[in-house]
């Protein structure tokens, strides 16, 4: 296995990955490939994919900061792939950049009836948080 940079020629495979996770939040705009690009040209070292022996994307983590906390978005991992740190290795690459610039707390979102998710992030160490609420507008 292989981890590399994201970057927008990841685009094809790493959305498809997305598309074909359960309990992937996907949002038109946001996670276009011009959104994607912007993204990634706005929080450059923080995003990663996971490569196999042949150079396929098998993972992938979106990454990103207000220049105060971090942010996780669509971490995944093939199916197949899963249960082999793939995941954990991505999101301590990310973590990495945000030490790095000074980051110093991280923060993800996930889908209340995402069970597999809520499970792999207590496993490797994240805390629930039960004293916030998300309240989001559209634009």
């Amino acid at each position: 296995m292989n981890i590399t940079e994201m970057t927008p020629f990841d685009y094809d495979k790493v959305i498809l990955l997305w598309q074909e996770t359960e309990g992937m939040g996907l949002h038109n705009d946001a996670d276009s490939r011009e959104g994607i690009a912007q993204y990634l040209a706005r929080n450059p070292h923080l995003s990663f994919a996971a490569h196999d022996d042949h150079g396929e994307i098998i993972g992938a983590v979106l990454c990103g900061h207000d220049g105060r906390r971090g942010y996780l978005h669509h971490l995944a991992v093939i199916e197949k792939y899963r249960y082999k740190g793939i995941g954990k290795m991505l999101v301590k690459y990310s973590l990495k950049g945000l030490a790095d610039i000074g980051i110093s707390k991280c923060h993800i979102f996930i889908f209340g009836d995402n069970y597999k998710g809520q499970a792999f992030w207590k496993h490797i160490g994240w805390k629930e948080r039960l004293d916030l609420k998300i309240m989001s507008t559209t634009l």
